[in-house]
């Protein structure tokens, strides 16, 4: 069972993370080590020549790895990302796109995932990112939830 809810999660991408829920990102499915979320497709998010923006893929990448960690640890808002790749393999349709996450290796301090981005519409993946998390101490993880 995940540490966190879909519902959890889409209520810190619209009270925190304004530029997620500005974008309309939510998580539509989550389990322990594995994280899915959409990204609709809309005029705002392409750039010229009409392709999804990449900074919009990072950004949909990216929130993903961060519903995995906190799948796995609950919520503790201050692991954050300490290395992002991706890599833009082919030009996104002019539909939603899925990300999905995976964990590769969760240690004590340092979480490594994987995320494939998808063109909903026809399922060819469109992006591949890698990334690194930092944990914050548990310590420092319990103080920080004494004084919310």
């Amino acid at each position: 069972m995940p540490k966190i809810t879909c519902q959890d999660f889409n209520h810190i991408l619209q009270s925190e993370m304004t530029w997620a829920s500005d974008a309309d990102m939510r998580l539509e499915r989550i389990e322990p080590g594995l994280a899915v979320m959409r990204l609709p497709y809309h005029h705002g998010s392409t750039r010229p020549g009409g392709s999804i923006s990449g900074p919009h893929m990072m950004m949909l990448a990216d929130a993903c790895m961060y519903a995995v960690v906190l799948g796995l640890i609950g919520q503790v808002k201050l692991a954050v990302t300490t290395n992002f790749n991706i890599n833009f393999l082919r030009k996104p349709e002019e539909t939603d796109l899925l990300a999905e996450g995976k964990i590769i290796k969760l240690g004590k301090r340092l979480a490594i995932m994987e995320v494939s981005i998808s063109a909903e519409t026809s399922g060819k993946l469109v992006a591949h990112a890698t990334g690194t998390y930092s944990i914050p101490p548990r310590e420092h993880t319990d103080l920080t939830s004494m004084l919310e």
